[in-house]
């Protein structure tokens, strides 16, 4: 079964055939689009593909992708969620995006907090890792606030639009996510 998850001011919760108008608002958008590695939609087709491709990566225990929900609210601001997901290795990459509308509100922050609990919490995850553009600084900040290291550097390691970007490789281990949790508690 799909978790729900909560937190102030948000529900995180499974993607439906519902949301394709909310992720194509997302992914339609250069601005999002931008620093994702993935080109910008064109037409709801590629959202609901989308959709499936959360839903099926989920299925094949690949991967967990949440709608970004504000309560009191029926649609989604974003998604975020796990990539790459291993259990036997216990680790995971953490990723997401959110409708630039409510970009600077710490809905992004909330929800990847969130979701770095249930990783290390419920699926026993020990490393989450991180891979984001180099020119991305607004996830390189909210990454470190979180508590995430930068290990190095990926050189051309993502096209977007035809043109290779290095990005930057981050983690966060468990008994350093424990420390930090316990010493801002």
């Amino acid at each position: 079964m799909f978790p729900t998850l909560e937190t102030e001011r948000l529900i995180l919760r499974e993607l439906t055939k519902d949301d394709v108008d909310g992720i194509f608002a997302c992914f339609s958008n250069d601005q999002v689009t931008r620093f994702y590695g993935q080109e910008t939609l064109k037409d709801r087709k590629q959202a609901e593909q989308i959709v499936e491709f959360f839903s099926n990566n989920f299925l094949e225990k690949r991967g967990i992708r949440w709608g970004i929900e504000r309560k009191g609210t029926a649609e989604i601001i974003g998604t975020v969620g796990f990539n790459a997901w291993i259990p036997k290795h216990k680790r995971a990459e953490i990723g997401y995006e959110i409708h630039p509308n409510f970009w600077r509100k710490g809905y992004t922050s909330e929800a990847v907090a969130r979701v770095i609990s249930y990783g290390f919490d419920e699926l026993n995850l020990n490393r989450i890792g991180a891979v984001v553009f180099i020119e991305n600084a607004a996830s390189d900040q909210l990454l470190a606030k979180q508590g995430f290291q930068k290990e190095g550097i990926l050189r051309d390691y993502m096209y977007q639009n035809g043109n290779p970007h290095d990005t930057y490789v981050y983690s966060l281990l468990k008994h350093d996510w424990k420390k930090n949790t316990a010493s801002t508690n």
